[in-house]
């Protein structure tokens, strides 16, 4: 069936990505970085003792790699830093047996020029930061450590006096907490080589406005000391031709993530995430296996993924996600041979995501506002404000012990158009539903619902090719104002 489905548009577009990432020479930008001389942080004043403060040290030992190019080691040992910058043509070896710890003081991350979920702002560095470089690399099978939990309690130290005054979607921006490792406007870099990434305080992983960036053996795990809120794993946001692969992820929010900004700011900048492969990776926890969102404003395009495994401790396998707010668009993506093991929902589009969070209104009464409040509450025309979703392929999906099928909703106005799925084999109590839909087709799928019953579809016209007792149609009945759902919930999706 995949055969009969590969048009000739399907292939020149599988070619195009496939030349666009061979002339980039992702996958081989470890050979690129120059190895040649070697830099021991000792010799310019570090020490492992897991107790000195070597931020000044380590960085002026990748300074003096920085002059003619090379990589930065440390012996054996913990070596405890403020914010780091890996200059152009330094590789930074975190060998085994070595562990960059991150401090607990906010004070020694600097804030600089970032975006910081989906909005351009200032911000604490990064732990590692590749801020507007080319041929750098952080590699080794050491560990880079956030010991982030000092952060993750003063989110929600702040989140909880937030909450009642009407602030929820303020929260991520006022808490401000580094970022494990930050790739900012920079291109032919390599992260991997077996890295530990733990604890991170915010996101994991950032690659912002950058291109030519390889991804390739790392572990992620933030779930340790606790569940770290917001502790990304991997956020690709508004990049170009990037390679992730060979990544396993425990984190509690976003596993694998594409973003391109988000409402007024993110459709000012307007920089897609495009000319994307994510394969060989797992999910062990987090808040979806693959998500688009909800930072949409920029759009998606030419994004693969592929051979990914998602865990039970994910609630769901595929997951779009954006805001009325938002804008922007997916488009020629294409994610197969997914196995979902007891994930509790196979496939779910909102188009509608968190409004405590999606949508800012400052309350009367509150004078001294930040600049980026402004940003985040200026209004976006109806127009623009609602994402596009169209020509989306999904296939050879293998999914057990799912507990729904499909949550897809988006909206009657702008409905999720020709997605095609194949060769899907679900196993779930239910069928679930799929409201606002247009020119979907399905073809060679095997649904088995334990409690009997079918997908409910909203009419018979949008979506076709499913077996004849898998669907029903039924009248959508008027959703539950998510508003109404509690502030957890309202996280969840």
């Amino acid at each position: 069936m995949i055969t009969m489905f590969m048009s000739a548009r399907w292939k020149l577009l599988l070619a195009g990505i496939a030349l666009v990432l061979a002339a980039s020479g992702l996958g081989q930008q470890a050979k690129a970085i120059n190895v040649a001389r070697t830099f021991n942080v000792n010799q310019y004043g570090a020490k492992g003792d897991g107790t000195t403060m070597n931020t000044v040290a380590i960085q002026r030992t990748i300074n003096a790699a920085a002059k003619h190019g090379g990589t930065v080691v440390f012996p054996v040992g913990t070596y405890l830093t403020g914010s780091i910058f890996v200059k152009s043509g330094v590789t930074l070896r975190v060998d085994k047996g070595v562990t960059i710890l991150g401090s607990q003081r906010i004070e020694d991350y600097p804030m600089m020029p970032t975006r910081i979920a989906g909005i351009e702002m200032s911000w604490p560095a990064a732990l590692v930061n590749i801020y507007e470089q080319k041929n750098a690399g952080i590699q080794g099978e050491g560990t880079i450590d956030g010991d982030g939990k000092v952060f993750w309690d003063s989110y929600w130290t702040l989140r909880k006096a937030y909450e009642p005054r009407g602030l929820r979607w303020a929260s991520d921006y006022d808490a401000r907490r580094p970022r494990l490792v930050q790739v900012f406007n920079s291109s032919k870099v390599y992260v991997g080589g077996g890295l530990l990434l733990r604890r991170s305080g915010f996101w994991t992983l950032h690659i912002c406005y950058s291109n030519d960036v390889t991804v390739s053996g790392v572990t992620i795990r933030n779930n340790e000391d606790g569940h770290g809120p917001s502790t990304d794993g991997i956020d690709i946001d508004s990049s170009q031709k990037i390679l992730v692969q060979h990544a396993d992820i425990d984190v509690n929010d976003d596993a694998l993530c594409m973003k391109a900004g988000r409402d007024s700011d993110g459709l000012r900048v307007g920089r897609p995430t495009e000319d994307v492969i994510v394969r060989d990776s797992i999910v062990r926890a987090g808040a979806a296996g693959l998500t688009f969102g909800s930072e949409t404003s920029g759009g998606f395009r030419n994004v693969e993924a592929y051979r990914i495994t998602v865990m039970e401790k994910v609630p769901v396998g595929i997951l779009f996600k954006s805001a009325h707010t938002r804008g922007g668009f997916g488009e020629n993506l294409r994610l197969h041979d997914f196995t979902m093991v007891n994930t509790p929902v196979v496939l779910r589009i909102t188009m509608n995501w968190n409004p405590s969070y999606s949508y800012a209104q400052i309350p009367p009464g509150i004078t001294d506002i930040p600049s980026y409040w402004k940003i985040l509450a200026t209004p976006v025309p109806e127009e623009q404000g609602i994402a596009h979703f169209h020509d989306v392929r999904i296939w050879n999906i293998k999914a057990t012990g799912a507990k729904t099928a499909f949550e897809v909703d988006g909206y009657k106005q702008a409905p999720l158009a020709r997605f095609q799925l194949d060769n899907l084999d679900i196993q779930a109590k239910t069928g679930g539903h799929i409201n606002d839909a247009k020119d979907w087709q399905f073809s060679n799928v095997f649904l088995k619902f334990a409690e009997g019953g079918a997908i409910e579809l909203a009419d018979e016209l949008g979506v076709k090719g499913l077996p004849a007792d898998a669907w029903l149609v039924k009248k959508i009945q008027p959703k539950a104002d998510p508003v109404k759902k509690s502030f957890e919930q309202q996280d969840k999706g």
